[in-house]
């Protein structure tokens, strides 16, 4: 028996998460880790993927870790052959892995613009793609994109960033509707301010760019959460599973919040 869990509804299930060594997508894979699954972590850094991989197995979890960049169709198009290879099926993707920078929209260079296109919108393409060509040969899945709230909102200095996931839910949506047939869903998570390494660089970078102190940064984004706390990351793995388990089997094509109360329009 593995750790101290009992068998679930993600028993033996095979799930993909990208981005899966730091932040939101690390806590997404541990908690279906802890629920039984087989976790694959793709990441371009695969020296901290095989880390997470580890403290997985020293819990007694299964993990492996493929070096990705989900910018580039054959580092994924070799990731979904591996886990075939490995598992010979794909029950559940995550496609988690994202970027930002900061920046007003007149400052902003077309490397800026580029860099989160490519990784936030082409890199989700590229995942669902490769991940769909398998799920329609199964007749099953759960495709789970993480956005942002935004993707439902202008935030100013990210319009780059903004575009990119705007993208993520538009090209989702229309997924949905492709693999219906197939009896596979496909839907994404809106998170808010989430505590993670990327917003510590975000909340420097907002600080610098307003001159204002880190604590004051941290504190207006406090403010403008209704719930009155930055959010966790095991926030969004908890609305994660949920649309991963059979209880959302009904729902597909939607983009749900997790923001801890802050509207989006």
């Amino acid at each position: 028996m593995m750790g101290d869990r009992k068998l679930t509804k993600f028993e033996k299930k095979v799930c993909l998460v990208t981005g899966g060594s730091t932040g939101i997508g690390k806590a997404i894979a541990l908690d279906f880790a802890r629920k039984g699954a087989n976790i694959v972590i793709a990441s371009r850094n695969i020296d901290k993927s095989k880390m997470v991989c580890q403290e997985f197995h020293e819990l007694g979890y299964r993990a492996i870790a493929i070096r990705t960049d989900i910018t580039q169709e054959n580092d994924v198009k070799n990731l979904i052959n591996q886990i075939i290879k490995v598992y010979g099926k794909l029950d559940i993707a995550v496609n988690n892995a994202g970027v930002s920078s900061m920046g007003k929209t007149i400052d902003l260079t077309e490397e800026d613009w580029d860099l989160n296109m490519n990784v936030n919108a082409k890199g989700v393409f590229f995942s669902c793609k490769y991940e769909a060509k398998i799920m329609v040969k199964q007749g099953f899945g759960k495709i789970i994109n993480i956005a942002s709230m935004g993707s439902k909102r202008g935030i100013p200095l990210l319009s780059h960033y903004c575009a990119s996931k705007y993208a993520v839910i538009g090209f989702s949506k229309t997924l949905a509707l492709e693999l219906a047939p197939y009896k596979i869903n496909v839907n994404c998570v809106c998170p808010g301010l989430v505590k993670t390494d990327m917003q510590k660089r975000e909340i420097a970078w907002e600080a610098k760019l307003r001159n204002v102190s880190l604590d004051k940064v941290i504190q207006e984004y406090i403010n403008m959460t209704p719930l009155g706390r930055l959010e966790e990351p095991e926030d969004v793995a908890k609305l994660v599973l949920f649309l991963a388990s059979p209880e959302s089997d009904f729902m597909t094509g939607q983009a749900i919040n997790i923001t801890g109360g802050i509207e989006t329009n």
